[in-house]
């Protein structure tokens, strides 16, 4: 490939590639927040089960878990097949709450629950190969194709709590309000689903930029990329990755976790953090004040939207963090929220309530894209892709963890 060549493609379709990303990382976690953002409908449905909080807990080691094998088998793992399976099976679980709800006429009981809790294990197993996938795929490329799809993981939960405001406000004096929106709100999902999927498998691997950037990481030695390069229409690589593997190896997991263990730290804490408070604290412990019924959806929606607008923020250079100790510092002063929590929630007003809701997430979505474009810069493709997905395992462990420790709010009280 000589350079007149490579140029034009270099920036070639470069917007399209950022909007696509964006739309991707919207379709990772729009079900999962769809979920998430009903479940007053949820709690309505099912008292004594805890919903916000178990669905979590059921979602987190089927992610946790599918992801750890996933990163580790990395390099030998079809990235194209990988991705379309992990958007595909969204899809499906998606459609399956749907048809669960119509078929069992909206009425609760444990087998309902149950069979909820199954698709909340799905959408955990979609999430590890999409997630882990596509961030270790943007790694290769350019910042601001990852820092868009960074950016539309939080737009799925703007726009889903947005949606069900929307929703609960149109239904709320009918009938079966609660039903109905709910309902309404899978259709719309699962549709959506079906969108990523079609755009994964026929638009993103057409982007010139797209092809550019894979056939670079082709030439240095990734093996992942060649079905999605065969997808664009370049199947002339194959010689080329033969040559390159008589080159020195690239830097293995164990070595690219030792030299990033800060990073991978400061994932897991960001979501430890975050996953503590959001959504089962701010559901189920804030009390009740005059929002009534719509406190916990206001909350959610402030974290969501704060969380979306902190990932915009490195996009301005003077206020993206760049030290890795900086990065730290800042992650492990968040933890003076659980006491601003604690106490706000007791002796505070919704106004201070919402005020720290809102700071959770800016901080969450800010420290996520700072970290997440910060440390793969200075290495090759194939170890760009490796380190995405480690990261993303940690940060899948801090949800874990977070989750869990979610339950300690419950401590004295009758549960």
């Amino acid at each position: 490939m000589d350079n007149s060549s490579d140029v034009p493609a270099r920036v070639q379709g470069k917007y399209l590639a950022i909007f696509v990303c964006w739309l991707l990382g919207n379709g990772c976690l729009f079900s999962w927040n769809s979920m998430l953002t009903i479940e007053d409908y949820y709690v309505y449905l099912f008292p004594k089960y805890h919903p916000p909080r178990v669905l979590t807990l059921v979602y987190q080691p089927f992610a946790v878990g599918t992801l750890a094998i996933l990163a580790y088998n990395e390099a030998k793992i079809n990235t194209r097949i990988r991705n379309l399976f992990g958007y595909t099976l969204f899809f499906i679980s998606t459609l399956l709450v749907l048809i669960l709800d119509l078929a069992t006429s909206g009425k609760g009981g444990l087998g309902t629950y149950i069979g909820i809790c199954a698709i909340s294990g799905a959408f955990g197993v979609a999430d590890a190969h999409v997630q882990g996938g596509m961030v270790g795929d943007l790694s290769y490329m350019r910042q601001d194709f990852i820092q868009s799809f960074l950016a539309g993981l939080a737009a799925s939960g703007a726009l889903t709590s947005a949606l069900r405001l929307i929703t609960k406000a149109a239904f709320e004096n009918s009938k079966d309000g609660l039903r109905k929106g709910a309902i309404l709100f899978f259709a719309i999902s699962t549709f959506f689903e079906l969108v990523c999927v079609l755009l994964y498998a026929f638009v993103f691997p057409k982007i010139p930029i797209v092809k550019y950037y894979r056939s670079k990481a082709a030439s240095e030695g990734s093996k992942t990329v060649s079905a999605d390069l065969a997808a664009g229409g370049i199947e002339t690589l194959s010689e080329e990755v033969e040559g390159y593997e008589k080159q020195p190896e690239r830097k293995g997991i164990q070595q690219l976790l030792l030299e990033n263990m800060d990073y991978a730290l400061d994932m897991f804490l960001i979501y430890t953090l975050t996953l503590s408070i959001f959504p089962g604290f701010l559901s189920e412990d804030t009390g009740s004040h005059s929002l009534g019924t719509w406190y916990a959806l206001v909350l959610i929606a402030m974290y969501n939207v704060c969380d979306l607008i902190g990932r915009y923020i490195p996009l301005v250079k003077k206020l993206k963090l760049e030290s890795r100790k900086l990065i730290t510092i800042m992650i492990l002063c968040r933890f003076l929220l659980v006491p601003a929590f604690y106490f706000t929630a007791k002796y505070g007003d919704q106004g201070w309530m919402i005020f720290l809701t809102s700071f959770l997430g800016l901080s969450n979505g800010y420290l996520t894209v700072c970290v997440l474009t910060s440390a793969p810069k200075g290495y090759k493709g194939p170890e760009q892709n490796a380190l995405g997905n480690l990261l993303v395992l940690f940060l899948l462990g801090g949800i874990f963890a977070g989750v869990t420790l979610d339950w300690l709010w419950l401590i004295g009280k009758d549960w």
